[in-house]
Formats: C-alpha cells, structure tokens, sequence
C-alpha cells in the first residue's frame, strides 16, 4: 500500500522552516512549553511544574490563583528562544544552556477547594508527594499557606526525616493566631513547617525580611535558632555571602532542602504584583542571584515561587521576573 500523500498543512510545513519555530505565546501554556503529564507518570523526567492555584487564606490583596497561569504564560518566553536559537548563551554566567535538554514536565493545577482550606492542604501535599516521588518539584502558587502542605507532601513523597526551609520572603510567616484568620493562614506558613514532625527552626534559613513583626521577634529567633537574614543584613553583607549561609545552615544535619521564594520578597517598584507588597525589597538582579546560587546546591531537593497576583502589575513585569527566576533555578539545576 502505498503512504498516502501529505496534506496541504504538511507540504506547507515541509516548504517552510518558519513553521517548526513555536512562538512564544503561542500553543497550549505549559511551563517553558514542556510537555503535558499525569502526576503519576513522571518515572523518566528531572523535574516537574506543578499549579496551585488557590489564595483563600491571603491576609490582605486576594489575586494569587492566578499566578500559576501567569508564570507558565511568561516562561513561554525563553523556550522560545531556545527553540529557534538551537540553545542559548546565558549572559550572566557565561555559561551554555539548551532548554531542549531540560527533561521537564508540567502537571498542570492541582485540584483546589477555594471554600475548604483543610481539604486543599490534602490535595497539595498528595500531589507534591506523587511528584517528589519521581522528580525534582516546582509549584506555582498561589498564597504563601500553600507552601506549608507543598513542604509536608516533599518529605513524605522521598521518605526525609529532616527537611530544611529556606525562604527568601519580606514577612517571617511565624504567625500565632490571627483573631481573624485562625491559626492556618499565609502568616503562618512557616510556623506551621518548623512545628511540624519534618523540620524545626533551627533549620529555617529567612533572607530578605523587612517591614514589622511582633513585639520582641528577636528575642524570638534567639529562643528558637531561627536563621534570620533581614534586608539590612542583605546589604550590608552582599546577597552572595547571605544565601551561600543560609542555604548551607538549612541543609547542616537534614536530608533536603525546600525553597520557596515569595515574589513579594523583591521590591514593588521592581515586582508590584503581588498581595503584600514592602518597600525596600531585593533587587531583580539579588532575586536572580538568588536562585542562581540555590539552582546549584545538590541538597535543594523541591521549590516553589508564591503569591504573584498579576492584576496588581499591568507592565506584567512581575510574573516575567516570576519566571525567569524559575528558569534560571531549574536551569542550574539541570540544563548546563
């Protein structure tokens, strides 16, 4: 039998090699234009993008449900450029990447109840848990409480006793209670963490803080071994040498470690799309530094990028940062 003839699309394809080159906003939004996947089919990929679309428990400015969506969207960018380069030159660590070598996947969203904060934890940390298991995670969110399920599901999904946080972030999230928003809230995230049976503070390195905590919050981190890093200590001592210290006291005496950066951590001249903005936060070039540094520790085992709320940032300014910082994570991780 013979092949049958090609079609009009395929001729047109064939005669023009413009037509292979996938344009940046083009084509379904999946993160740097990965393939699609199943949670539970992930065996032969480095890492996985997972969405968390949810902001339920946000204390101030709702809007972070629709980060994930925004973030995938603006990666398109760079996939794009690798695509039709045949790879790229990083320019700011000389060093050669080729997005078409980075075995990534996308999940999509995980399933999220807006009415039901219990039962979007549990759909969380059973979806980070399915992925951990196979994959390096990444999850889009979303508010900052989603990265409390996110962090128990990494430790459970690769059996780890001992987790260590970093988080690059304007706010400690080691809220109590709230009279308002209970005790499970995105002021709480990391509370919740260091009481949990994976971690404590001694192993929570913070850069980045700024703004106002509770009364007597120093007292605090000397009472429990909090590794703290405020905004001042970023520029008095250089963001290199910072996160370098605080990667490494995450990491002493734990089998991983978890990221998770707040974009609100940068400064709202620089990332206004956020819920909780703060001035005097990290510059686009310290939050880049950032994840170049963290992208290239072999403990960091899972990330996450939270509370980017595009409709604050017309420019859409924020969720292209919010990106790149995600590119440039899993590229040190495993593109170079």
């Amino acid at each position: 039998m013979s092949d049958p003839e090609p079609s009009r699309a395929e001729e047109f394809r064939r005669a023009h090699e413009g037509a292979n080159v996938e344009l940046a906003y083009a084509n379904p939004k999946t993160f740097l234009k990965a393939p699609a996947r199943d949670v539970t089919n992930l065996g032969d990929v480095d890492a996985t993008v997972l969405g968390a679309p949810f902001d339920a428990a946000a204390s101030n400015r709702p809007g972070a449900r629709y980060g994930p969506d925004a973030v995938r969207h603006a990666s398109g960018w760079w996939a794009y450029l690798s695509g039709y380069k045949g790879g790229l030159t990083n320019m700011n660590t000389a060093t050669q990447v080729d997005f078409s070598d980075l075995n990534l996947a996308d999940c999509g969203d995980i399933p999220v109840f807006p009415m039901d904060r219990e039962k979007t934890a549990e759909s969380i940390a059973a979806h980070v848990a399915t992925a951990a298991d196979q994959a390096f995670p990444v999850m889009i969110g979303g508010d900052h409480y989603c990265t409390y399920p996110a962090f128990r599901g990494f430790a459970e999904g690769t059996d780890a006793d001992d987790v260590g946080l970093v988080q690059i972030d304007a706010h400690t999230d080691t809220a109590e209670e709230s009279p308002v928003f209970g005790e499970q809230f995105h002021g709480s995230s990391t509370r919740l963490i260091a009481e949990s049976e994976y971690s404590d503070y001694e192993h929570v390195s913070q850069v980045g803080i700024r703004g106002y905590e509770s009364p007597n919050f120093f007292d605090f981190v000397e009472d429990t071994g909090l590794d703290l890093y405020t905004m001042r200590d970023v520029h008095e001592q250089g963001i290199t040498d910072v996160v370098t210290e605080a990667v490494e006291a995450a990491a002493a005496d734990t089998d991983a470690v978890y990221v998770t950066f707040d974009i609100d951590s940068v400064d709202p001249g620089v990332a206004p799309g956020t819920g909780t903005p703060e001035p005097d936060g990290l510059s686009a070039h310290q939050a880049l530094k950032v994840m170049e540094i963290l992208g290239t520790h072999d403990a960091v085992g899972a990330a996450d990028l939270m509370e980017i709320a595009p409709e604050y940032d017309p420019t859409k300014a924020t969720q292209t940062l919010g990106a790149y910082l995600l590119v440039t994570l899993v590229e040190r991780q495993f593109a170079e």
